[in-house]
Formats: C-alpha cells, sequence, structure tokens
C-alpha cells in the first residue's frame, strides 16, 4: 500500500505489487547480522516484483520505500507483547 501511494504521488507508471512471503524459524547462531546469538529467530524472507513501465532506478527506490513503510518497521523493530485478561462483566 505504501509503495502504491508512492507511485501514485509520484505518478509513475506502476500497474501493481506481487509480494511473496517466505518464514522459518533459524538458530540465531546462524545468524551473521542478528544482535540476537541464541535460541531461535523467526526470519522472513520477502521478494517483491513491480509490474509496469519503471525504470530501474525508480524500481530500486520503491524498494527502499518498501522497507521504510509502517508493517515493515514494525516487523524489524524488537516486539513486546503484554497479554491480560479481561475482567468478567
Amino acid at each position: 500500500m505504501t509503495v502504491a501511494l508512492y507511485a501514485r504521488r509520484k505518478q509513475w507508471p506502476l500497474d501493481g505489487v506481487t509480494v511473496r512471503l517466505t518464514h522459518s524459524r533459524i538458530h540465531a547462531a546462524d545468524c551473521i547480522d542478528c544482535e540476537t546469538k541464541e535460541g531461535k529467530l523467526d526470519q522472513i524472507e520477502t521478494e517483491l516484483t513491480f509490474s509496469g513501465g519503471l525504470t530501474d532506478e525508480q524500481r530500486t527506490r520503491l524498494l527502499e520505500i518498501a522497507e521504510k513503510c509502517p508493517v515493515h518497521k514494525t516487523l524489524t523493530s524488537e516486539i513486546k507483547i503484554r497479554t491480560r485478561l479481561a475482567a468478567v462483566s
């Protein structure tokens, strides 16, 4: 969505975006560029396809924008989930 909005604002000929995700669990020790070195980590590999008459420079910029979208930022940041039991009414 972020990529499409950006392309529309720039009036670039983006006809569609296809996103393919692969999820796996890897040993933290096997991850060279990860801060965590113990236990297992979730790894998500993303493949983007931009259709339309875009230049290589435009495709590269759209990839940069995709990595700055709110969902990407949330998934790449530290996440703390707090769960509580709701009061019965």
